[in-house]
């Protein structure tokens, strides 16, 4: 896949919005990574290591979170197509160096159109998650670097951020 963006399709000859069609095309397995970093202050991370956050815990209510999010992308992004998931992984880092989380979505699909939306979703989700659980010790906490990663499948291929 080249790095050239290739032109809008979202819009059509008079620049309206409209959901680009893709009946034609085939049905094949794709899969999308994406990641999402979450800064914090050290105690606040130190809390989350320890499982000593008021709410529960908090690693795993992202992760389900991030389930979701892939899950409902579609209803949420208004031309985003539904697409079928098939599998969501989550992991997570604990990055004393950041401080902070480092959240790791990986999104499987059988379908005509990639999840790279469902991946991205799913990171945000799992961020915003660990802001809400953790917001009433550390207000201060950003959600930073949400990027697609990795993609494969599809007639566009594989492609992979940074190579």
């Amino acid at each position: 896949m080249s790095d050239e963006a290739d032109p809008l399709t979202h819009f059509d000859a008079g620049g309206a919005a409209h959901m680009v069609a893709i009946t034609a095309k085939p049905e094949t397995p794709r899969m999308a990574s994406a990641r999402a970093r979450v800064r914090m202050a050290a105690a606040t991370l130190q809390r989350i290591r320890e499982g000593s956050v008021g709410k529960g815990d908090v690693l795993a209510v992202a992760r389900l979170a991030a389930i979701g999010g892939a899950k409902q992308t579609s209803t949420l992004i208004p031309l985003c197509h539904p697409v079928r998931v098939t599998a969501v992984s989550v992991e997570f880092t604990l990055d004393d160096a950041l401080p902070g989380v480092i959240v790791d979505v990986r999104v499987e699909a059988h379908d005509r159109t990639g999840p790279d939306m469902e991946a991205m979703s799913a990171a945000a989700t799992a961020g915003l998650t660990i802001y809400d659980m953790c917001k009433a010790m550390d207000r201060g906490m950003t959600i930073e670097a949400i990027a697609l990663t990795a993609k494969g499948g599809g007639k566009s291929g594989t492609w992979t951020r940074g190579a």
